[in-house]
């Protein structure tokens, strides 16, 4: 008999696995935060599970934006994804020490391995003639405007934090380019964490080279196109809210437990989900599933485990 097939999943770690959206914490404090967010790793791994990680990095891409611009005057700048390379890279490290830490105390042999990926996106998406990622500290409206005409940002208000903040652009991703070294490594029974603040986004020139982009992708998006490219049955999005829900925050909030594609679909079409927040996770489950992914599962760290049973938070399937 042939050697038997673990099924593999993609989990996407959200920007509050790791630090508070306002970008204050330490890296001490980053290191403790990252350590409480590997219950559902260690889980998964317990049931056999072959694992790609990806992970936030919005705090973090922050910070170094903000260091950068108070010493521009001292050292030379660096793009924004050669910035994104560099938190992908240092954020990675940090998952990959705390989690080879973690399963050498539960007993677990298996191996960990960050890649710094590239992600493939078009060149002529709209998002980088209209940005709108929000990205960094909040501010005070004067403030914004100071600093954007300071360092020639362009800033928007950004409802969800009650301020303006940096926006840049967001191209949709179409291929993690280092998807083909992940499945290997998955096959060698590798835990893989990649694709990190959705990845450095990247277009071909016309003789098929490579060209960075001043931009950031989204890493819910990354996330689902990462798990079609590598085969993953399924995709676990961990967000700071136990379910996705129907009018959200008001007194008629419904909250969804199990819906199929179908109805994900008329309800993201019904505007349910605004782009800020919930929309782009469902629309990157609806891509999955679209893709051939089997399920997808939406909820917070400290209720994942009972969600992996269909218990709590919410989860999506063709049927």
């Amino acid at each position: 008999m042939g050697e038997k097939k673990h099924r593999i999943a993609v989990v996407a770690l959200g920007g509050n696995a790791i630090s508070p959206p306002e970008g204050s914490a330490t890296i001490f404090d980053q290191f403790e935060h990252t350590r409480e967010s590997l219950g559902v790793i260690v889980e998964l791994l317990k049931r056999g599970y072959q694992l790609a990680i990806t992970h936030g990095n919005g705090p973090q891409i922050g910070n170094a934006l903000m260091r950068q611009e108070l010493s521009r005057h001292r050292v030379p700048e660096l793009p924004l994804g050669v910035l994104v390379a560099s938190t992908e890279g240092w954020i990675g490290y940090m998952i990959e020490q705390s989690l080879i830490n973690r399963i050498q105390k539960e007993g677990i042999e298996r191996s960990v391995v960050s890649i710094v990926t590239q992600v493939l996106v078009d060149q002529k998406d709209p998002s980088l003639q209209d940005p709108s990622k929000f990205i960094g500290q909040t501010y005070p409206e004067f403030e914004a405007h100071r600093l954007a005409r300071q360092f020639d940002w362009t800033v928007k208000k950004d409802k969800g934090r009650d301020g303006w903040r940096r926006v840049v652009g967001s191209p949709f991703p179409l291929e993690v380019l280092n998807s083909q070294a992940v499945k290997s490594l998955l096959d060698e029974n590798w835990i893989v964490i990649c694709a990190g603040g959705g990845g450095i986004p990247v277009y071909k020139e016309e003789d098929g080279s490579l060209e960075g982009v001043d931009a950031v992708v989204d890493k819910d998006y990354a996330s689902s196109v990462l798990g079609n490219n590598i085969g993953a049955s399924e995709l676990f999005i961990l967000t700071e809210v136990s379910n996705v829900a129907l009018n959200f925050g008001q007194p008629e909030q419904i909250d969804l437990k199990q819906i199929t594609l179908e109805e994900a679909k008329s309800y993201f079409d019904e505007g349910h989900f605004p782009p800020g927040s919930m929309g782009p996770k469902m629309k990157s489950a609806i891509n999955f599933i679209e893709g051939g992914g089997e399920r997808v599962v939406i909820t917070n760290l400290t209720e994942v485990v009972n969600a992996l049973d269909g218990k709590t938070g919410t989860s999506i399937t063709l049927n």
